[in-house]
This record gives structure tokens, sequence and C-alpha cells, in this order.
């Protein structure tokens, strides 16, 4: 372990108070006297009768050895009057110092989860072998001779200075075989083999003490909270701690079962989940991920970058789905592809892996692998915890087919949970046969399995694989459908429609997700009366069906395009309700049906004046397209629109290159209304307005509308 990780990683989660011992400040030497032989006898006092599990003889030495200093603190607080020598003080401003890493180092070892301390066996040790060593030598300068001390005290320190020259490096042999035995468990999974249920029951219970689940539960949130601080030298690594947290997390439920958190859940108690740590929530929770490292077209971190024709960089799994729908421009530049090869930026990956690696966030191992990949092989999860991930998700889906519903709940949970960490994960949980149980549970009367259960779907689905399983599974796709119209929780129907968005990614099942009776009414009723998070998981869900040509009769009869047109006034989800109206008003029905709500063409506008540049980009295309297959009365209203001359020029010039093709083809339109004279715009616009229209085709063969939209683990 790096010098001083320790130290650090206490002070981070220790209360402010003990930054008062950092350093010594300018006190006189009877009131230094008096500040350590306080600090002494605190230590003393606090630690004496603490169990220690671990570390016992290295805690106890320490203790004693800050016993001594006590001794003769006191003895030199009560001879107050006599003057002390100039090494004697500097050696008391050390003290001052050894006495508060000797304080923390204590707390770690009494605070800290059993498992960590295993782990950490010869580095912790280590740490104590150090402060002895600097006990010593501070003995060593102490000018024993030159204060005048009575003959007990100074045979104590005495004493205590030999021991400390004797002192050597201990390391528990007991506890370091209990480590040897932890590390075998994790060999064994590597190698594809589950360990002996009694030699883990054994391990576990009967040497390390963790008696129930929820003291098995606190050790894994404990090498949890070491993975959210680790620090790049610090062994061992976040792979192999994740593989500790797997192993450690069967061995809850295998051990334990299920009955402690039954109990909880039948009294009405649901604890909060903890957050996990190997999964995008922990990057959303404690920093901001570099934007040069998200896609622009997910604005996730990218997994897989690579680089298309134009230059831009995008994560393989977006801009590969974005080539597959038909698309022959750059989402970003809008500029033609030249081809549709992808280059690995290796550079670019080597840069992620590294800022993961440093801030404890694991990297999912690219699906399309080339040999130079084998490079960040260290950044996928280990075999460890796949195999153990693999042996819970069996425990847990056997209880979702025979468990008590308490325990079913339980299981949906930590399915829930299980299927955030990676797509590996989620492939061997659907393929072990969790899918049909989780339907099951999703007519459940109980809330909280109802909430876990649909959640859990959600984050299986985000793998593509999971998404057929999802549909082909009779009636899963009519019971989301239902928890979206009829949820317990505010949170359970906004999951579901978030897994209606993750669903409609393929394009066959988008006809199907709309046609399922209500699912369309409830996603508008969501985008009118939701939570802002309610909104954006609608909006997305409705913008993806939007893209399919033979849903818009649907989408009109459900009321979406009056949702929509009401969302052009929320910020939040403007921007996707702009772009799916921009592909509604395609059909000259879903332009009647836009023309006949009052408030569209007002917001489109108020979109092109305060939008973002993808928002306004979508607002003129769709009011381009309201021109062209609304007819006169729809073209009439566009072009009466007041500052539509001013919002097109300032376009022509700002706007993304998409926004100037689109708003030089209004403004050819806006000219024909005008016949040959076309007021307030001026010769300017007239120029840059012809200049940019060459470029424009038929918006009928424009189909893209580009959505910077993901798919939320949750």
């Amino acid at each position: 372990m790096a010098s001083g990780a320790i130290f650090s990683s206490l002070r981070r989660r220790r209360s402010p108070s003990l930054e008062a011992f950092l350093a010594p400040v300018d006190l006189t030497d009877v009131a230094l006297v008096q500040t350590l032989a306080h600090v002494a006898t605190e230590l003393v006092t606090c630690f004496s009768d603490r169990p220690f599990f671990f570390q016992r003889k290295n805690s106890r030495s320490l203790i004693r050895k800050v016993e001594v200093f006590q001794l003769l603190l006191e003895y030199l607080s009560d001879s107050s009057g006599a003057c002390l020598p100039p090494t004697a003080v500097l050696c008391l401003k050390e003290l001052y110092l050894l006495l508060y890493r000797s304080k923390i180092l204590l707390d770690y070892c009494a605070q800290s989860c059993k498992l960590w301390l295993l782990l950490q066996n010869h580095s912790i040790s280590g740490h104590f072998h150090d402060l002895n060593q600097e006990i010593s030598t501070l003995l060593d300068v102490f000018p024993i001779g030159d204060i005048g001390l009575s003959k007990d005290v100074r045979e104590q320190v005495e004493l205590l200075q030999k021991q400390s020259r004797k002192a050597r490096l201990f390391i528990d042999k007991n506890d370091d075989a209990l480590r040897i035995r932890f590390f075998a468990f994790f060999d064994e999974f590597e190698s594809g083999k589950i360990p002996d249920s009694a030699e883990l029951r054994d391990f576990y219970v009967d040497k390390l003490r963790i008696l129930d689940a929820r003291s098995c539960r606190s050790e894994i949130e404990g090498l949890e909270e070491q993975i959210v601080n680790h620090e790049g030298d610090i062994e061992p690594t976040i792979s192999v701690l994740n593989g500790f947290v797997a192993m450690t997390r069967y061995c809850r439920f295998l051990i334990f079962g299920f009955e402690e958190d039954e109990l909880a859940l039948d009294n009405g108690v649901q604890k909060k989940i903890k957050k996990r740590l190997i999964t995008q929530e922990i990057a959303e929770t404690f920093m901001t991920v570099p934007k040069d490292f998200c896609c622009p077209i997910s604005l996730d971190l990218m997994q897989d970058p690579v680089i298309i024709s134009t230059g831009q960089t995008y994560d393989r799994s977006s801009i590969s789905r974005w080539m597959d729908e038909g698309h022959t421009t750059c989402p970003k530049t809008g500029q033609m592809l030249a081809h549709n090869r992808l280059v690995p930026n290796r550079a670019l990956r080597n840069l992620i892996v590294q800022w993961c690696s440093a801030h404890g966030i694991p990297l999912e191992q690219p699906e399309v692998m080339d040999p130079m990949a084998e490079t960040f092989a260290s950044a996928c999860p280990s075999r460890t915890s796949l195999e153990a991930n693999r042996a819970t998700a069996t425990l847990l889906i056997q209880q979702l087919a025979n468990g008590s519903q308490a325990g079913k709940t339980v299981a949906a949970r930590e399915i829930r949970m299980l299927a955030k960490t990676g797509k590996d994960n989620r492939a061997f949980i659907a393929e072990a046969g969790a899918i049909p149980h989780l339907r099951n549970l999703l007519s459940s009367p109980n809330a909280v399995a109802q909430e876990n259960c649909v959640t859990a779907l959600l984050n299986l689905s985000i793998f593509d694989k999971n998404k057929s399983r999802i549909m082909d599974e009779e009636g899963c796709l009519g019971s989301i459908v239902n928890v979206l119209r009829f949820g317990h929780t505010t949170e359970a129907r906004e999951n579901a429609a978030a897994t209606l968005f993750s669903l409609s990614a393929v394009h066959d099942y988008k006809k199907r997700i709309a046609d399922k009776t209500g699912a369309v009414e409830a996603l508008a009723g969501l985008l009118q009366e939701g939570t802002s998070r309610g909104k954006k998981d609608a909006v997305t869900a409705l913008f993806n069906l939007s893209t399919h040509t033979e849903n818009c009769v649907r989408m009109i009869e459900a009321g979406a395009v009056t949702a929509l047109v009401g969302a052009l006034g929320n910020e939040g989800v403007a921007e996707e309700a702009a772009g799916a109206l921009a592909l509604i008003v395609r059909q000259p029905v879903g332009a009647k049906a836009v023309v006949k709500e009052e408030a569209a063409v007002a917001g489109l506008i108020g979109m092109m004046r305060c939008g973002t540049p993808r928002g306004k980009e979508n607002a003129v295309a769709a009011l381009l397209e309201l021109c062209r297959s609304g007819g006169a009365a729809a073209t009439e209203r566009v072009v009466k629109a007041p500052s539509l001359a001013g919002l097109l020029q300032t376009l022509l010039f700002t706007g993304t290159k998409r926004a100037r093709r689109k708003a030089a083809s209004l403004a050819r339109v806006f000219q024909r209304c005008e016949a040959l004279h076309y007021g307030g715009l001026g010769v300017g616009y007239a120029f840059a307005s012809n200049s940019a229209a060459t470029r424009d085709t038929s918006f009928a063969g424009d189909v893209s509308v580009p959505m910077s939209i993901s798919v939320p683990v949750l």
C-alpha cells in the first residue's frame, strides 16, 4: 500500500475535529506538555478496551507505548515549573504528530470492515512497524538524562526505548492464513469452480464471525467504500476487489438466505438501496465525466471510442446503431460519410481507461475487440466477478421461482442491482431464466417488488440480445405497459417508460409497442403530468415510437401530439419533443393534427428563439415539413408567425449545418408566399438563403432527426 494511503483514507471518513491534530500550534512548553498529556490520555481511554478483530498484537503493543508516553507527559505536566531543553521540545512536537498518526491507525483497525483489514494485513502491519521505528528514533533523540525524571518514570521510558530498538515487523500468522484462504476461494472462482459451501461457511461464520445477513452486507459495503476511495497504486486492484465483493455477495445469500431481509420487508421497511460502485451511477454521483470522454450521441462515457470518416469520435455501439438505421451523415457535423469504416481511437480509449482506473470506475470490455484491445483487459471484470455473480444469479432466480413473497421481493431487488454491472451479468441473468419470473412479479400488489422488477427488466434490456427475450416472453410487454399505466409508485411508472424506450430501439418493436393498448396514452399522460425525470423518460420513448411511420395515426389518436406540443415549453424535454414532432408532421395526417394544436407553431417558433442548437434545428425542420405536408392552411400559419423572418436570418448565420439548410428551405417557402417581394430580410438574407438552399435536398430524404438520448441504468 502506498505510504500515507491509510491515513488519507481515514481522514476522509473522520470528523473535522481530527484536523486539529495535523500539526502542533505555537504553544508554550507547559501548554504543549499539557496538550500532549490530554491527547495521550484520550487515546488510551478510547482504545485500551476496544476489541480488535485483526492486528490485535500490533494494536495492543502501540497502546502500551502510548501508555508510557502518557506516564511521562503526566509527570512533566506535574513538574510544570521545570524548563525543558530545546531538544526535548522538538521531540515533544514530533510526538504530537506520532500520537495523531497512532490515533488514525488504531481508528482504522477498529472501524474498517474485516475483509478489508484481512486483505491489507501485510500493509497495515507495515504501518505499525513504521510507527514503532519512528518512536524508537524519537526516544533515541529525547534527552532523558537532561530532564529530572523520577526513577519509575525513567525506567519505564528506558525500557520502552530498548523494546522499540528490538522490535521487528510482526505479521500475525493466523490472520495471514485467513488472508491466504480468502485468496484461495478467489482463485477457485477464477478457475470456474465454486468453492464448497461448508468451507465458505466455516470461513465467513466460524473464522471471521460474520454471523448474519446484516453484518455480511456491512462487509460488502465496506469493500465497496474502498473501491470508491481506491488509489491507483494500492493492492488489490479494483478488478480484484470487485471479485471479492461478488464472492461475498454470493456467500451472503448462500449462507444466510433471505430471512433477515424478509423480516424487514414484512414489517414494511424498505431500506434505501445503497449505490453500487461498478455502475454509471457512481460516476454521476461522485464526479463529472470529462466532456471529451462522452459520446456525442448517447452523452455517456464511451466504452469503445471509434473514429468515422469525418474525423469525429463516437462510441462504437452508438454510431453503429446510427449507421444501421440508414443514416449516411455524421451526427455531429452533418457531413456526408465517405465510408462506414470505424477506426478504433486507441489514444482516447487509453486516456479513458486511465481516468476510470484513477476514479474507481470499471470500464466494460468492448464487444468488438481487436488485438490491441488486450491492453485494456485489466479494466474489465475479473473471471472471479463473473463466476461469483453467475452463481449469485442462480440463487436469486431460484428464490424468484420458489421463495416466499418477501423473498421474491429481495431477489428482484438484488437482480436489479446485479443487472447494473455490465453486459455479462445482464446476459447470464437472462439466460438463466430470470425474465419469466420478473414478468410474473410485475403484477405483485407489493409496491417494492413491482418497482424492483420493472427496473430489473429495464437494466436487462440495455443488453441488445435481451430485448428480444423480453419482447418474446408472452405477456411481458403487456405487463410492462400495465405498470406504466397503473404502477404502484411514481418510480415504477417512470422506469416502465424507460423500459419501453430501451425496447423501442429495435425498429421492429416500435409498432408492437405503439399498438399495445394504453401504451402511447400512458406515455403522453406521463409527459404531461410526470416528474421531470418521468417527462424525460416519456418523451424519449415517444420520440423512438415516432420514428416508425406506421405509428403516426396511433400517436395522434392517443393524444401524443397534444402532449408533445405542450412539452415544447418545458426546457428539459423540448428538444426531444420538437424532434418527435418533426417526424410526425412528415405525413399529411400528422401535419394536420399538429396544425390543429393552437400552441404548436408558437411553441416551435419559441424554440427557434431560445432553444438549444439541436432544439432550434428540430424546430425549423418541423416547421418546414409542416409547410410541405400540411397544405396551404399550415403554410399560412407558419409564414404569418411573428418574428419568423428574423429568426430564419439568425439561423442562417449561427445555426448548425442542418439548421441552416432547413432555414434556407423554409425561407424559400416564405418567399414564394410573399410572391415577388420578401419584406424584412433584405438582400443579405436573400443571398444567404439562395446559397444555402442549393445544398438542401428533399426533406423527405433527410430522415435523420439527431438526438442525444441514452438508456438510464437504475
